[in-house]
């Protein structure tokens, strides 16, 4: 188990908060205020509870200190959204952030420059994670998002300070525990997108924790060429034929039902409102490309969500991008929030184009939790152990 921020007496405590606020910004303005307006529940409780509360986080890719990257067009985002003047320091260790710490009131939140305009944090320096815990009496991570890399600000301050999960990294671990830890049963997966090859991890576990894997995007095509039917001109990775045979082999063994398309809209090219057909599997004419799922398939899906109680999703289940091709994501995405709101289905997603087909269908906010934390998300579904949450639960 992770400690929370309401195991901690923070009163005139000096709380360093690892965040995620690498937003997107152009022109030196943030174009998209999502993560801030989520961080802020975290800093807002902390500072409500008298804390003095000190943002650590990183912006962009920095090599160095690069002004492009300084984190200043955060402070007037951060402080709509916590309510409150934010304070700033431009550097995170050293004498600039000293100063700006040892001049707050409790209440107070400062934001420090990006902790990668040092080298030594993505190296997890043990030196630097000193640097940064002299400005801190407790440090509290809630940055699910970089939690599977093992920095010195997302990692090592652990091993230094008392350590607690923030707000949204509780909100994320509670979901996932739900979903993978210890779910209702039956459990359903969905996992679409373009390639076996780079989901092969997620693959493997998936079939020894759910009873039933619903596979689409590309990687269907992967699987139907390995059971030996044609697929025209589709995205498939031909070479992974074996692999496929593999997880279907290993999926039987733990009982884990595969779903796969039985019938799919093709079109010879792949462009908005192409002339399309619905044909078999069995059928696929070879001048072609498979680019959904179709109606056969589709309810058969639904059909199998109506007997499940907790649904993991990564990936869409055609090219959801152009027009008609997002209608099996859209139809099975909706069919799950429908069942999400009567209570009776726990629905659990993430990654990339996960959360742009989900807020394509209308449904983003309609699932029981939508994790925007791209790699981290993949690892946890992987079964692999995040840094930034074992060393949360060392304490």
């Amino acid at each position: 188990m992770f400690r929370t921020i309401d195991a901690l007496d923070v009163k005139g405590k000096r709380v360093l908060v690892r965040a995620d606020l690498n937003v997107p910004a152009k022109d030196g303005k943030v174009t998209d205020t999502t993560r801030i307006d989520r961080s802020a529940a975290t800093l807002k409780d902390l500072a409500a509870k008298g804390a003095k509360v000190v943002i650590l986080t990183h912006f962009g890719r920095p090599k160095g200190r690069e002004e492009k990257y300084s984190q200043k067009l955060l402070l007037e985002p951060l402080a709509k959204a916590v309510g409150k003047p934010v304070g700033w320091a431009d550097d995170c260790v050293g004498p600039a952030a000293e100063k700006a710490i040892a001049g707050m009131k409790d209440g107070d939140v400062v934001l420090l420059e990006n902790v990668r305009f040092h080298p030594e944090e993505e190296k997890n320096d043990p030196a630097f994670a000193k640097a940064l815990a002299a400005n801190g009496d407790v440090y509290v991570n809630d940055a699910f998002s970089t939690a599977h890399r093992a920095h010195a600000s997302t990692e090592g301050l652990a091993h230094v300070l008392p350590a607690a999960a923030g707000r949204l990294m509780q909100a994320e671990l509670d979901a996932l525990g739900k979903a993978l830890g210890k779910p209702e049963k039956p459990v359903a997966a969905v996992v679409g997108g373009a390639k076996v090859s780079t989901k092969l991890d997620l693959l493997g576990n998936l079939v020894s924790k759910v009873d039933y894997l619903v596979i689409g995007g590309g990687m269907a095509n992967t699987f139907l060429f390995a059971q030996g039917k044609a697929v025209g001109k589709s995205l498939c990775e031909k070479e992974m034929a074996d692999t496929a045979r593999a997880i279907m082999e290993k999926a039987k063994a733990a009982k884990c039902h595969i779903v796969l398309p039985t019938d799919v809209v093709v079109a010879t090219e792949f462009a908005e409102n192409a002339p399309n057909t619905v044909v078999s599997v069995d059928a696929v004419p070879g001048d072609t490309m498979i680019l959904d799922a179709g109606p056969a398939s589709v309810e058969a899906i639904i059909d199998r969500l109506g007997g499940c109680k907790t649904l993991v999703w990564n990936g869409p289940m055609g090219a959801f991008e152009i027009a008609p091709f997002d209608k099996a994501t859209n139809a099975v995405a909706q069919a799950a929030a429908e069942r999400t709101k009567q209570g009776k289905l726990l629905t659990v997603a993430g990654g990339g184009d996960t959360v742009a087909a989900l807020a394509k269908a209308g449904v983003e906010d309609k699932f029981s939790y939508v994790s925007t934390a791209g790699g981290a998300f993949l690892e946890w579904l992987e079964g692999k152990v995040l840094p930034g949450v074992a060393a949360l639960e060392k304490h």
